[in-house]
């Protein structure tokens, strides 16, 4: 069998998929703030978790939004990870109470840059890969390490060739 490269085993989440897994990624949440329950404000890790964590926000009746830019990959190369803008600091403090949400964590390198400043802020994502699980405190679904996941942001509707043959 020919080698498969890392955009052939892919795991494909639609719109749907992912309103359905970030609403279970709510339901597991909700109650488990450190405030009688409930979570002071959400930040979402941009790009990849503002969907997510408008959803969450909305299904937990979470005004307070805010969110940390990190940049972690060119295209689809890893690269060092940065903050490129951090939410506010009043809001922030060290974490407490702060609900922090990314789709996926893949290595751990960008959770473990922002967990850095904020030790105490709750880590959650959609997705999770075996090397950066231990760095998330809640998720929905694990996916191998080696599966490249297709979020509905980076999608468009096309003809793809059947995996064996062309009939």
């Amino acid at each position: 069998m020919p080698d498969i490269l890392p955009h052939e085993k892919g795991f494909h989440v639609s719109w749907d998929q992912m309103h359905r897994d970030a609403r279970a990624l709510a339901w597991r949440l909700d109650g488990k703030g450190p405030e009688d329950g409930s979570w002071r404000a959400i930040v979402a890790i941009t790009r990849g978790g503002m969907a997510p964590a408008m959803i969450v926000a909305r299904e937990l009746d979470v005004r307070t939004v805010d969110t940390v830019s990190v940049k972690s990959y060119h295209h689809q190369d890893r690269a060092e990870a940065v903050i490129l803008k951090a939410p506010d600091a009043d809001l922030m403090g060290d974490g407490i109470g702060i609900l922090i949400i990314d789709d996926l964590v893949d290595s751990g390198k960008t959770i473990e840059l922002v967990r850095a400043n904020y030790p105490k802020a709750h880590f959650a994502t959609v997705y999770a890969k075996p090397k950066g699980r231990p760095m998330v405190d809640t998720f929905i679904t694990e996916v191998s390490q080696d599966t490249w996941i297709f979020f509905p942001w980076d999608m468009a509707l096309q003809y793809v060739q059947p995996y064996r043959g062309t009939d």
